[in-house]
């Protein structure tokens, strides 16, 4: 029987999300989802590929580990793959895999290797001749990133072992984390100086391990614990816990949680052992780790794909409370999104008191129907940050209301607006808004923007936090002496920041429009925009739903006249959608941009916006690729004049493409041209194709 479309659909959609969330985790330090979620959506995935074998892939999560590593490190290739776990969350799954081991086995009980599954960052530790070669990250299991000279800095790591035959070739596995005092004192110094703070000890110590500059790694307190080898080709072991008794005495520091225990009853024992002192813990733990003892038994057990037959991950549960919601809070983030918050009463979870947790957004809230004085289950997701995982709807009072999100922002008034397609509601005050003003500022000022290069980030939000500046605006009039008296500066300092304000207030419209900030327009959406209307004043005219009107008329009756085989009209605003042209309609319709911008083009800060050629408009609008160095053009200048007759320029060549442009020196574009037919120009060619077309 054919698998149903919507399933199909579900399980693409399911690899696509869990490589996503795989690469934030693993590469990018970034979680966005807890290890609880994502481990349901694995278990779906997983469901799905089982009971539908047509709908598996081998390119699934599930038959990988992990994500490709970055390429700022040299890659590393596992001699032996540094394989993931199964994970188990109920008993039952606990049992069943005991009686697996049993059954391949064909014997009556097995001794199980248990200890804690620490929440840190895998690596393996290279030895040869007793000395520290190398060290890696696990990566996506085959290939790792080399870490040695950040894994040098670790002080628990040996960088010499006592001479053995079992240290000449010796390739040791463990995990790099953080302790929570030093992760707390961690997330103290990033305060005090300004910078991001770490979400959780897993992260800070992920984010400290894979610094390129390996200074900063040894600023922070990482510490490693063994838990096995990859490779010991000279060794005669026989057991894990031979093992990790042997890493112990040649130095390497081994968790002293561990135990050898007999059957599924020993190990649930020890779950419930470690999950009672989990809280007490110096570091932190998501689970534990069950391995078959006996190494042969190990060899002949093997492994699948993503992980060994022999080892099992039994994962605990986020521990979670009741508490009752006193009220809904609304905060304002830097980017100005607004996020509900439940003000809760204050309630045990963790091992820590909570009284408020995060409602993420309007639809998360509208899903759970969050309301004042209802009674809740608290969770502290990835065991740091508090959320609101249900409702207990038996328990709610008779006389709650639907909470509904507000219609303007609670810090400054302006009008609070979804985009189409996003999840967030945004306050649209960008360039007033209290709350956006250190973003905002950091934004207008940058090299792409309107380029105060003298202008630094902490002067920036100096300037805010003194209440100096409250918008762009502001920085146009600020005094010399005062600015002169402010800490870490002086006269001359002073004098530099104020000669690059000056040199900003002549600014290109496209780069004013990008500085403006504006949800959606970046530098290409600037610059289409600054093209098609050529004056700020146009610009600020604009009547945006008659242009979201006139862009679809046209996508119509290009369309009809595609199937009569004629012509084609450009359309205005190419490659701008209808969500930023209504994110752009809602920012220059909050009275509060609007006096910013006047205040910015006033005599008193004097910013002159330069007006730009107004895009030819092409009959029809051509592609473009640029390849190699032009003799009297560069390829900004180039692209430049291109876009200024209406056409568009791109990045590869392809089927749609219909003019390469080609200088010395050419890439592998130029190869690709011809391979597929497409006209190839010099520059000669092409100035007189523009005025052709």
């Amino acid at each position: 029987m054919a698998v149903a479309d919507s399933l199909r659909q579900r399980a693409a959609a399911l690899r696509r999300g869990l490589e996503r969330h795989n690469r934030l985790y693993y590469v990018e330090d970034a979680p966005e989802i807890t290890d609880a979620e994502y481990d349901r959506l694995f278990a779906e995935l997983q469901r799905l590929e089982a009971e539908h074998p047509e709908l598996a892939a081998p390119d699934s999560p599930t038959q990988r580990v992990g994500a490709p590593p970055l390429t700022a490190f040299a890659q590393v290739r596992h001699r032996t793959p540094m394989l993931s776990l199964a994970n188990a969350f109920s008993e039952d799954e606990v049992r069943a895999f005991d009686r697996r081991v049993r059954d391949a086995l064909q014997v009556e009980e097995v001794d199980y290797a248990v200890e804690p599954k620490f929440d840190g960052l895998a690596v393996s530790l290279a030895y040869r001749d007793g000395v520290f070669v190398q060290g890696a990250t696990r990566g996506d299991g085959t290939n790792g990133e080399d870490v040695t000279p950040n894994l040098r800095t670790v002080g628990a790591i040996p960088l010499r072992l006592p001479q053995a035959v079992d240290t000449r070739e010796l390739e040791v596995r463990g995990e790099v984390l953080m302790f929570r005092r030093d992760f707390e004192a961690l997330n103290a110094r990033q305060r005090a100086a300004g910078h991001k703070e770490f979400v959780n000890p897993r992260n800070a110590a992920a984010g400290s391990l894979r610094q390129l500059d390996s200074r900063i790694t040894a600023q922070r307190t990482l510490r490693f614990f063994a838990y096995g080898v990859g490779e010991a080709p000279t060794a005669r072991w026989r057991t894990q816990d031979e093992i990790l008794a042997r890493l112990a005495a040649m130095g390497f520091p081994v968790v002293k949680d561990r135990a050898v225990v007999r059957g599924a009853d020993g190990v649930l024992a020890y779950y419930a052992q470690l999950g009672a002192k989990r809280v007490g813990l110096p570091f932190a733990i998501d689970g534990v780790v069950y391995k078959v003892n006996r190494l042969d038994w190990q060899e002949r057990l093997g492994h699948v794909a993503r992980a060994p037959r022999f080892a099992l991950a039994h994962k605990y549960a986020a521990e979670e409370q009741e508490t009752e919601v006193l009220g809904i809070d609304v905060q304002v983030g830097r980017t100005g999104v607004l996020t509900p918050v439940a003000r809760l009463k204050p309630v045990f979870v963790g091992g820590v008191t909570v009284t408020n947790a995060t409602l993420h957004n309007e639809d998360e809230l509208r899903r759970k129907d969050v309301r004042v004085g209802d009674t809740v289950i608290v969770r502290r997701a990835g065991d740091v940050i508090p959320e609101v995982v249900g409702v207990r709807l038996e328990k709610r009072p008779a006389a709650t209301h639907e909470f509904r999100m507000p219609e303007r922002c609670p810090v400054c008034g302006s009008a609070a607006a979804r985009v189409a397609g996003e999840a967030a509601t945004r306050c649209t005050g960008g360039l007033f808004c209290r709350a956006q003003r250190i973003q905002a500022l950091l934004h207008f000022k940058g090299r792409r923007a309107m380029d105060i290069e003298g202008l630094g980030d902490k002067l920036a939000e100096q300037l805010i936090e003194l209440e100096m500046v409250a918008s762009p605006a502001d920085l146009y009039t600020l005094d010399a002496d005062v600015l002169a008296g402010l800490e870490r500066m002086g006269e001359k300092s002073a004098r530099n920041v104020l000669a690059s304000i000056e040199r900003s207030r002549d600014a290109t419209l496209s780069r004013f429009i990008f500085a403006l900030g504006i949800p959606g327009v970046g530098e290409e959406v600037a610059k289409i925009l600054a093209r098609h209307f050529g004056s700020l004043e146009e610009f600020l005219q604009a009547d945006w739903e008659q242009l979201a009107r006139d862009k679809e008329s046209v996508r119509k009756d290009n369309a009809k006249r595609k199937r009569r085989g004629e012509a084609l009209e450009a359309v205005p605003l190419e490659g701008i959608g209808p969500e930023i042209m209504e994110s752009v309609r809602q920012f220059l319709e909050e009275r509060h941009n609007r006096e910013v911008i006047e205040r910015l083009i006033a005599p008193a800060a004097g910013v002159r916006v330069r007006a730009e050629p107004r895009a030819a408009p092409a009959r029809v609008a051509r592609t473009f690729v640029l390849t190699g160095t032009l003799p009297g053009l560069s390829r900004d200048e180039a692209k430049s004049l291109i876009e200024s007759r209406g056409h568009k320029v791109a990045s590869s060549v392809s089927k749609s493409t219909d003019y390469v442009v080609a200088g010395d020196e050419p890439g592998s574009k130029l190869e690709r041209a011809r391979e597929l037919g497409v006209t190839v120009l010099d520059e000669k060619g092409l100035r007189d194709k523009l005025d052709k077309l």
